[in-house]
This record gives structure tokens, sequence and C-alpha cells, in this order.
């Protein structure tokens, strides 16, 4: 079976990833702008202080105007952002940057790496407006926690988009909880597309999440991550040669595991 590459998502037959059991391990191998200088301009890192933030979220009032539609107060949750980053954000940096690398060359030699890294590094700081007990919360979140938490895409994407991020990477931000099937948050019109850079950064981001414990899950193995994913594909979510790498990427990673024990 052959389909374009030059056009994703794949929305083909699913019997190339059904034969898949994710189980064994493999054997393979007004101008509101921040300038900033050519180094600093390709360091995520330098916009998550709490000065950078500060100064960022009062030069745009959109900040102020989505999180009181929210109904939540403005205050800054520095507290939880710092392990995010260090966890959770660099762990999907690491996972994107393995699925890129898994790809088959002719899609490998598509993504932008740079854009999906930086991305992937940033793409839950607009958490940082989210209140420390809903984050937190030890249980299930109420519909209205829900809406609150699914506020941080755009609250990240309003945070960074007048410095020198370039659009591409702030729109994997935006859009890192949206899909192929525009089923995802926040809301995209019809002539939104989940290209492939988008693609791999949520997967990476969804496998992160599901394989760490947080207050009001436990952490789940590769084989149920791979399975819950698995099933994203099924339903056309995703490109099955992205899923694929995923897979590949998570064989290797487990090997080497082996190898240092």
């Amino acid at each position: 079976m052959s389909f374009d590459i030059n056009r994703l998502p794949y929305f083909g037959s699913i019997a190339q990833v059904s034969g898949i059991n994710p189980a064994p391990v493999s054997t393979k191998q007004v101008d509101t702008s921040l300038h900033a200088d050519k180094f600093e301009s390709v360091n995520p890192e330098k916009y998550t202080s709490e000065i950078m933030i500060r100064k960022l979220a009062e030069s745009n009032p959109e900040i102020n105007k989505i999180i009181s539609k929210a109904g939540i107060r403005y205050e800054l949750n520095m507290e939880d952002l710092k392990p995010l980053l260090e966890g959770h954000c660099t762990e999907t940096r690491n996972i994107a940057e393995g699925i890129v690398k898994n790809l088959p060359f002719s899609l490998e030699n598509r993504a932008n790496i740079k854009a999906i890294k930086d991305a992937a590094y940033l793409h839950d700081i607009g958490k940082v407006f989210i209140p420390q007990e809903i984050l937190d919360k030890n249980g299930k979140l109420t519909p209205e926690e829900t809406e609150i938490i699914h506020k941080h895409p755009e609250l990240g994407y309003e945070l960074l988009k007048n410095t020198s991020i370039d659009k591409k990477t702030l729109n994997l931000i935006r859009n890192h909880h949206q899909n192929a099937k525009k089923n995802g948050y926040p809301f995209v019109d019809n002539n939104f597309y989940a290209d492939l850079d988008l693609q791999i950064l949520s997967l990476a981001d969804k496998y992160s999440a599901l394989t760490e414990a947080r207050p009001y899950k436990r952490a789940l193995t590769r084989e149920q991550a791979l399975t819950i994913i698995r099933k994203d594909v099924r339903e056309g979510k995703i490109n099955p040669l992205v899923y694929n790498a995923l897979v590949n990427y998570t064989d290797e990673a487990a090997l080497a595991k082996l190898n240092i024990g």
C-alpha cells in the first residue's frame, strides 16, 4: 500500500499498524515585540524566568482577557512551572527528537526539528497561569476545571507571540492538543491542517504524559501507552508512520536501559 508523503495525515487502512505488538522489545538499532540577539533568540529557556514571563504577560492584554473569562485569578504558578519544564517538557522534547530520527528518510527530511524541539520545551508554559490547586488536584477535574486547564495552549501562545519565536513554533504551541480530526482544543476551523510537525509534537506529548505519574494517576507502562495511542491511529488522528517511529524509538530506549542494567 502506498500514499502520498507530501500530504499528511494518511487515513488509509490500519493494516500497517494493526499487526504491531508494542510489548516485545525489537532489536532495531502597538509594537510590543521583544527583540533578542541571535544567540538568545534560539534558546527557548530565556522565556521561562519569572521576570521574563511577567514582562511578556504585561505586554499582552489578551492574556488578562482569557484569564478573566475563565474565572481564575491572575497569579503566576512558578512553583509548578520549573519541575514541569525540567520533567515533562524536556522529556517531550527528547521523545519528539527520537520520533523524528525514526521516521522514514523522506519524512525525516520534511520535519522542522528546531521548531518541534522548541515547541516541545515551551508547549506547556501557559500552565504558569493555571492555579496550582487545579494542576495538582488529586482526583478527577470538574467540567469547569477541565475548561480552565484547556486554556493553557492559548495562554502559552499569547504569552510568546510577541517574542522572536517564529510563527511555526508558536502555532505548534497553540495547537499541541489538536489532531487531524480537529476535535482537540483549542477550537480550529476547517482550514486547520495537522501537519507532520504537529503530529510529532502531540504524539510525544501524549506518550510522555501517559508514562509519567501525576497526582491524579499512576504512570502507565510503555506497552499500555502505545496501546492507547494506537487507538488514535485507528481513528485517523495520527499518521501510522509517525506512530511506527514512536514504537521504534521506544524500542531503542528500552534496549538502552537493558544494556545499562
